[in-house]
């Protein structure tokens, strides 16, 4: 399918050292971005789908790094169904495991945690909620596992193993399994700040020097935040990506942002939301923190939403999260609210208004253009206006 998208007021690159790109059309085919910028018309005209985005930004698919996936649209720790699909309708076209341990009775022996993570994987290897991409599939890490049983996860299809839910005496236990982890290829992630539910434990600044993992899950505080002064130490001392989430510390959030800037560390800077948790379910978790961060700091809006997007993806080497000839066509179309008092998105979202949300496309197809479910109605229309695809594109229908 080839699609054009034209008429654009602004474009948000993935990229927060060069966010913005000049130019109104965005050109996609076979589920790739062809061209970001400018277009001819032959090329436009040649499109299966014309999507006419009245003057709305388009922004890269958010990327949300910490979602507890199950098996399945569903989560029993909200006893939730479709909540997967309902992301997509806040602008998230791709969700990444931080590991299942919401699965009622999990199993905590090495065969166990191996078996859960490989089922999880490859139950999202090809089903798309909504369109969206799931990434799951994280071997919890727990006392007993080996060398080789990180490589057998690698080689079956596992890319992720997390710290902080097993049952070791301390957390400096997990130093040798991350090492191992690593070794093998996998993203390490790790549980940051107080404990959240039974069989997670604090794990402050020093544990994670001492693992160094790719990732400080929810380093702001899984609700409950680590020490002020760790914040300054893990930016410092190490490489670890800073994982910020909606389920948090909203105050350790913008300090955690303003550090990283502060330090020329803003490349590590991420977005996520932690849910499905005790907090509940957010659809619009993402960009309620891109309203947050960009609202109650001195930095621009399009450079958190490159912190949701291509700063994520770049953490875990995905085709996705920028609007560049190659990468995925994952694309959608943001406003100012209907009602609101910014004419942009960028504006609005500065403001600290939640943007709305005209038209979200993953692999390159439309799953709906006009209005998000979810969110206030755009200022602007979106709306298709040639299409030789039989669907209908509204959001009623998806």
């Amino acid at each position: 399918m080839k699609v054009a998208i034209v008429n654009l007021g602004q474009i948000v690159s993935g990229d927060w050292r060069a966010p913005l790109v000049a130019g109104d059309t965005i050109l996609t085919e076979d589920g790739r971005i062809v061209s970001v910028g400018t277009a001819s018309s032959a090329s436009v005209e040649a499109a299966d789908v014309v999507i006419d985005a009245g003057g709305t930004t388009a922004i890269p698919g958010l990327i949300d790094s910490h979602v507890h996936i199950t098996f399945g649209d569903y989560t029993p720790r909200q006893n939730t169904v479709g909540y997967l699909e309902s992301y997509v309708h806040g602008g998230v076209t791709t969700s990444i495991s931080a590991s299942e341990v919401h699965v009622p009775g999990r199993p905590r022996d090495v065969e166990g945690v191996k078996a859960l993570a490989v089922a999880a994987q490859r139950c999202f290897a090809e089903y798309r909620p909504g369109g969206m991409r799931v990434i799951a599939g994280s071997v919890i890490l727990e006392p007993g596992l080996s060398a080789a049983d990180f490589k057998e996860l690698a080689q079956k299809g596992v890319r992720l193993a997390k710290a902080g839910f097993g049952a070791v005496k301390t957390a400096y236990d997990y130093v040798p399994m991350v090492a191992d982890a690593k070794a093998a290829g996998l993203i390490t992630t790790c549980h940051t700040g107080g404990s959240s539910i039974p069989g997670s434990g604090a794990i402050t600044g020093d544990h994670l020097l001492k693992m160094h993992p790719h990732v400080s899950f929810h380093i702001n505080g899984g609700p409950t935040a680590m020490p002020d002064k760790d914040f300054e130490r893990v930016i410092r001392e190490s490489q670890i990506a800073l994982q910020v989430c909606t389920a948090g510390n909203l105050r350790t959030t913008l300090l955690c942002a303003n550090l990283a800037d502060r330090l020329g560390a803003f490349d590590r800077f991420i977005i996520a939301t932690d849910t499905p948790t005790g907090s509940g379910i957010m659809p619009l978790g993402m960009l309620y923190t891109i309203a947050h961060c960009a609202s109650l700091t001195d930095m621009p809006a399009e450079r958190f939403v490159c912190a949701a997007s291509g700063s994520n993806a770049k953490v875990y080497g995905l085709d996705s999260g920028y609007l560049a000839p190659g990468k995925a066509a994952d694309v959608v179309l943001i406003d100012a609210p209907d009602g609101g008092t910014q004419s942009t998105a960028l504006a609005a979202i500065k403001h600290g208004d939640i943007a709305a949300i005209g038209m979200v496309m993953t692999a390159g197809v439309p799953r709906f253009v006009g209005r998000s479910r979810n969110t206030p109605a755009t200022m602007r229309t979106a709306r298709v206006t040639r299409s030789r695809i039989t669907q209908d594109f509204s959001a009623r229908a998806n």
